[in-house]
């Protein structure tokens, strides 16, 4: 299996060493050719996902990932070309006559290392970017979800040829080799411990690395806003895909005479979109009984430290399902205030002022994501301008992720490095720089031998 791993990169850094990078035309090519498998194989990887889940809502597939799949696609084709453009810059006096442009040229081959959460678009959307950029690249899927693992391999295979676009399958060691594969640039979704250890594997070749982590993403109501909005509003972050999201609100800060209206809304919004959670399609399951014990163990522990605890109800005979869960002041120290969740349990802390509740999310590492609901202009600059995340949406949640022209990245522990859009296009190409000399080479001019005229141009030019 590690022989067929480097057999495949050897194919693709060989192709990527040996031809010149493909022109607009071909790289729109490749998109369409993208865009072709998707729409062909939207059915297949929705139940392939489903499966692998145990139960995934096919239109939460459809709408969180094949939906923003497709329009990253359209926004490349329509824009990869004056991507490439070269950049013209400025040339110093003392260099005249000359010009000076960067060219944006591929890098090779990127590496792309994704997660279960949402398999298909962790995989394919930095694979836009990528292709946009002139660039081959293999993918490495999560072993958490082998049906489509097995399903993406095999359309790949169909559509794209070994030495452009290749996929691996396989367990923890063959992501562990993958990483240490020597790419020229390796992208990684997935948790924070995880992304220490690709980027120390990625170290040994010197290959750079974007890295998309997650953390405990804040959202922080201020008082002037509606507390039923803003409940609706994190009810459908924080619960779709069961909280299985890295960008999901983790923790909700929301003034102190409010917080119980606030948990009462969420749980009703929660009890609207899905009013059954056991049998309801509609509503994930946890990807595996680990995560679910983990949950529920941190549930288990806010409760004996005093928590108050609301629920949607029993996940009934579905031992796969947790029903959507707020938490009232956890104990700060415990795991769900500690640690990302990544599940459909959400804390809520009241504060006695919106300073006290930037001062809280500041104490903590930069999340992946902030959400602030306000009206007030001044307070969500004091927000913006008090914590620290990776993308922010306001007065709304994850819709920032879905925004071609936005970079989409993490800061510190959540993450280094963003890509979508041309933002992504950057990401995985060189900037290369190119300096042409004019009529004549003023510097060369004079001298060496150094003398009265380069001292004189030099006092005058460093001035």
């Amino acid at each position: 299996m590690m022989e067929d791993l480097r057999a495949g990169f050897d194919v693709l850094h060989k192709a990527s060493r040996s031809r010149e990078a493909p022109d607009a035309e071909a790289r729109r090519a490749s998109l369409d050719k993208l865009a072709t498998l998707l729409r062909a194989n939207s059915e297949s990887f929705s139940a392939a996902i489903s499966e692998d889940f145990g139960n995934r809502s096919r239109d939460e597939t459809q709408m969180l990932e094949l939906v923003p799949l497709m329009n990253s696609v359209r926004h490349a084709k329509a824009h990869v070309a004056r991507w490439m453009r070269d950049e013209r810059r400025t040339v110093d006096l003392a260099f005249q006559p000359a010009a000076a442009w960067v060219r944006y040229e591929p890098l090779g081959v990127i590496g792309i290392i994704a997660p279960w959460n949402y398999p298909l678009l962790l995989a394919l959307s930095p694979l836009v970017d990528a292709l946009a950029a002139g660039n081959r690249a293999m993918i490495k899927p999560s072993e958490l979800t082998p049906r489509f693992s097995h399903a993406l391999e095999r359309t790949v295979g169909e559509y794209f040829p070994p030495d452009q676009v290749a996929v691996a399958t396989g367990c923890v060691e063959v992501a562990q080799a993958f990483a240490a594969l020597p790419f020229d640039h390796l992208i990684f979704t997935g948790s924070t411990s995880v992304g220490r250890l690709v980027m120390r594997a990625a170290a040994e070749n010197l290959t750079p690395v974007t890295l998309e982590l997650g953390g405990k993403s804040p959202a922080i109501v201020a008082p002037d806003y509606s507390i039923a909005k803003a409940a609706r509003s994190i009810a459908f972050g924080k619960f779709v895909n069961a909280g299985q999201t890295c960008i999901a609100p983790d923790y909700a800060l929301v003034p102190q005479d409010k917080v119980e209206h606030f948990a009462e809304r969420v749980i009703a919004a929660a009890r609207k979109t899905y009013p059954a959670i056991a049998g309801n399609d509609d509503y994930s399951s946890i990807i595996s009984a680990r995560h679910h014990k983990r949950l529920t163990d941190a549930i288990e522990e806010a409760r004996a430290g005093g928590a108050t605890i609301l629920a949607h109800g029993a996940a009934g005979n579905d031992p796969a399902k947790i029903a959507p869960t707020v938490v009232l002041n956890p104990p700060l120290d415990g795991i769900l205030m500690r640690e990302e969740i990544f599940g459909p349990v959400l804390p809520i802390i009241g504060y006695s002022g919106i300073d006290a509740a930037i001062a809280f999310a500041a104490a903590r590492e930069g999340p992946l994501a902030l959400y602030c609901f306000s009206n007030d202009a001044d307070t969500t600059q004091h927000v913006l301008s008090g914590v620290t995340s990776g993308g922010v949406t306001l007065n709304g949640t994850l819709l920032h992720i879905a925004q071609d022209g936005l970079p989409f990245g993490g800061v510190g522990p959540s993450g280094m490095g963003a890509y979508h859009g041309r933002d992504g296009f950057r990401r995985f190409s060189h900037a290369r720089g190119v300096h042409r000399i004019g009529v004549v080479n003023v510097f060369e001019k004079l001298g060496p031998p150094w003398g009265r005229l380069s001292r004189f141009v030099g006092r005058f030019l460093s001035r």
